[in-house]
């Protein structure tokens, strides 16, 4: 079945603009969304906890910054932008006794209500608005006169009205000038997660590691081995983002293409696959994220150990000595910003 797309004339941006907004984060999209809703003549203010580091910035940039409690008193739309694993307290301890009915609560990942974490009051709108790309690149796409796709989502629809708010707040941020897909927050969730451990995250981090590793290995020096397993698969990338695996094919030598049909399903061959499936699993039955969850609630010492072991791992050092002496210096915007994380 095709996927269901909206464009601008899809949406009326009046909806979301007789609408006061709580952005819960000031963030990397909590920064976007305020400043693209705020363009687009919606009134926001910014719901922070005492003594945020964000409240100064979003200050100096002229929003009202209010408690959490007293944002969500006052908004009619909520959106909530904090990390996954602090939505759950600030919803329980600020957000959950001011929804009256009548009220939307907005995500832009659906992880806490997938999963159960956070369950809305009956009369509440609950939906999900998720650009695919990080804060800062949907609001510079927006401040260009172009935008992000988006994907949103109704997972209660108390009014009869939420799926025209989600379209009228994803027009607010710049969604529907690139196109809006309509999903559901299980889809988004579980493909957004799976995306990041399998392919993204996950699976590009330890395929790069091995590569360095199975080179250094061999006896090849480790500035070589960098740039020919870390540093040229930006390029890589970059053609499969602009066109596809069919353009990057095309673009590559004839060796490189004809080394990616015979040697690469030797390297992810269909054991990987198997795994992807077993991870797929480990998502939709919750164990992922009880896992997560718990170990946040511990103190992150699971989460804190291996983002240690990682930063250990020898091509961190490598990449480090060697860009440092190059005369080009890599910059933020030489690269497709990317992010899982939302």
């Amino acid at each position: 079945m095709a996927a269901e797309l909206f464009y601008d004339n899809d949406a009326d941006l009046s909806i979301i603009q007789g609408k006061k907004v709580a952005i819960v984060g000031y963030g990397s999209q909590g920064h976007a969304h305020a400043q693209n809703l705020r363009d687009s003549g919606v009134e926001v203010k910014i719901a922070l906890k005492d003594g945020s580091k964000s409240t100064a910035k979003a200050q100096e940039e002229g929003f009202e910054v209010l408690s959490v409690s007293d944002a969500a008193e006052w908004a009619d739309l909520i959106m909530i932008l904090a990390p996954d694993q602090h939505q759950r307290s600030i919803y329980g301890d600020s957000i959950k006794d001011k929804l009256t009915a009548g009220k939307t609560l907005a995500f832009a990942h659906g992880f806490n209500i997938r999963f159960g974490y956070i369950d809305a009051p009956e009369g509440v709108d609950v939906i999900l608005i998720a650009p695919k790309a990080p804060g800062h690149t949907v609001r510079r796409e927006f401040v260009a006169g172009r935008g992000i796709p988006d994907i949103i989502a109704v997972e209660r629809d108390a009014s009869g009205h939420a799926w025209d708010t989600a379209l009228s707040y994803a027009k607010a941020i710049g969604g529907t000038r690139a196109g809006v897909i309509k999903t559901t927050f299980t889809e988004e969730t579980e493909t957004d997660l799976f995306g990041e451990q399998a392919v993204l995250c996950g699976g590009t981090s330890q395929l790069v590691q091995y590569g360095f590793e199975t080179l250094i290995e061999a006896g090849y020096q480790p500035e070589i081995a960098y740039f020919e397993v870390l540093h040229e698969l930006k390029l890589i990338v970059d053609l499969m983002w602009e066109g596809g695996i069919a353009k990057q094919r095309w673009s590559v030598s004839d060796t490189a293409e004809y080394g990616d049909y015979v040697s690469g399903p030797r390297v992810i061959d269909p054991s990987v696959k198997q795994n992807m499936q077993a991870v797929l699993a480990d998502i939709q039955s919750g164990a992922f994220a009880t896992r997560f969850i718990a170990d946040q609630d511990a103190g992150a010492p699971e989460f804190l150990a291996l983002r240690e072991k990682g930063a250990q791992h020898p091509i961190e050092a490598t990449g480090k000595k060697l860009r440092a002496l190059f005369s080009w210096k890599q910059q933020d915007a030489d690269y497709v910003d990317g992010s899982a994380a939302r």
